[in-house]
């Protein structure tokens, strides 16, 4: 019986529209693969051109002073920092933070105001949370076939398809930290005469802000883990080191540029969940 149901031509009907979308926007496309590429490379060159023990210095007193002045972190991050260099990683480890840093960037300054929207109507919760549910089921793969076909190869598709992948926790962590806030402050505050603004702002985002972190950590995870899968369609740093690896069956220069992104991972998540506590 179900050989009688007619083939349905989806493949063929999404290759028709990502064709015809990559046609109909040419000309949004291009200047955001030219424009948005030549930040992005700027930005790693500006960085690898920095003397490496000056960076290393200022992360680790940052790192220093988000911990509560306790040292850990900050050794941590200049032993860790230190191996990078030492094995000569230290471009492909400024690469690999600027494709993480815009990827981060763009999802959480889009994603927290649909949060916010989520959390405001029933219908866009309703209406997008298919969609997030979506984003994070469809394996990570499929979405740089459509970031090749709009950007080309290089680090702006990788950007295009980490936001697609990591933008869903911050977006769900908005909506929720901000459903989770008192009823009886957001009375109080309706009471004492606080517009929609002043409510969103002073009240119900502040009450949020921890759930709210905790979203942007996960989303800045999600993007570095984009980053060895971002390196298929080109785009350079330690994920292009582990690929080159795996292609030549090289486990050593592998597992160091994978420890590499290990150690990048771990700074960058010691740093957002010390931002997320209180003081």
């Amino acid at each position: 019986m179900l050989d009688n149901i007619p083939y349905i031509p989806v493949a063929d009907g999404i290759d028709w529209t990502v064709d015809k979308i990559t046609d109909w926007f040419s000309w949004l496309f291009d200047p955001i693969k030219d424009g948005f590429g030549w930040l992005l490379d700027n930005s790693a060159d500006y960085l690898s051109m920095v003397p490496p023990i000056v960076i290393i210095i200022l992360v680790a007193i940052l790192a220093f002073l988000l911990s509560g002045k306790k040292f850990g972190l900050a050794a941590f991050t200049i032993v860790g920092l230190i191996f990078v260099h030492n094995q000569g990683l230290w471009e492909e480890l400024m690469f690999t933070f600027t494709l993480v840093f815009y990827a981060s960037l763009i999802s959480v300054l889009v994603g927290i105001p649909v949060g916010i929207l989520m959390s405001k109507s029933k219908l866009a919760e309703n209406i997008i949370t298919p969609v997030l549910d979506f984003m994070q089921t469809m394996p990570a793969f499929v979405y740089l076939i459509p970031a090749v076909a709009f950007f080309g190869i290089g680090m702006v598709p990788g950007v295009f398809a980490s936001f697609i992948f990591a933008t869903p926790p911050v977006v769900r962590f908005t909506n929720l930290g901000i459903r989770q806030v008192s009823k009886e402050l957001v009375e109080a505050s309706d009471a004492f005469g606080a517009t929609g603004n002043q409510k969103l702002f002073k009240v119900e985002l502040p009450m949020a802000r921890r759930t709210i972190m905790a979203g942007v950590n996960q989303t800045v995870m999600l993007s570095l883990s984009m980053v060895v899968i971002a390196s298929m369609i080109g785009a350079p740093g330690l994920g292009r080191e582990v690929l080159s690896a795996l292609q030549r069956a090289d486990a050593g220069p592998g597992f160091v540029a994978g420890f590499g992104i290990v150690i990048l991972a771990i700074i960058i998540d010691r740093f957002t969940q010390n931002l997320n506590k209180e003081k």
